[in-house]
């Protein structure tokens, strides 16, 4: 197969998990979703030359790349850095912690929020795109062994965040928050 045929067939085979990777990073909002993932494959259709056989961490890599550059780069995009680094509701922020918040779960969202970008990444990665170790450290651009270690450290410091909180969360349960 050629460079062509094979981007053909990563960008039929994988559009769509690309599309929700960076849809979850940018909380749906479609236009700019859109505008990410084109550029995701742009950049993916010029260096088709390094797409590997495993080509969706790789492209979730490049993707992380593009969501980065996005919020970095174009003071015309104000409001998606606004949405990404800066609006409490885009971290979970506005949920309430216990059993009488409308989202089951919704305490796990709150201590996610508490991370760093990097631990909410590689945390990411683990949960809502499934990858393993090996790929994990292509979209980190890392090897298996960092990316071992920073998922490590990723969830020690989730728990200790849901420990922080559990008093609070226990106290609610019981009726006594």
């Amino acid at each position: 197969m050629s460079n062509d045929e094979i981007f053909a067939a990563a960008y039929r085979e994988h559009y769509w998990a690309v599309s929700r990777y960076v849809a979850r990073r940018l909380d749906g909002h479609t236009s700019e979703v859109e505008e990410v993932v084109a550029e995701v494959f742009t950049v993916a259709w010029r260096r088709r030359d390094d797409l590997p056989d495993a080509a969706l961490p790789w492209l979730y890599g490049v993707a992380r790349n593009c969501l980065a550059n996005a919020v970095r780069g174009y003071g015309r995009r104000r409001r998606l850095v606004d949405r990404l680094g800066n609006d409490d509701a885009a971290h979970g922020r506005h949920i309430e912690v216990g059993p009488d918040a409308e989202t089951p779960g919704a305490w796990v969202h709150e201590a996610l929020a508490r991370l760093s970008p990097a631990d909410r990444e590689v945390l990411r990665l683990t949960a809502w795109e499934e990858l393993g170790i090996d790929e994990i450290a292509v979209v980190l651009g890392c090897g298996s062994r960092a990316a071992s270690m920073r998922l490590h450290r990723a969830r020690r410091r989730l728990r200790a965040e849901i420990d922080r909180m559990s008093p609070a969360t226990a106290a609610k349960e019981h009726g006594h928050g």
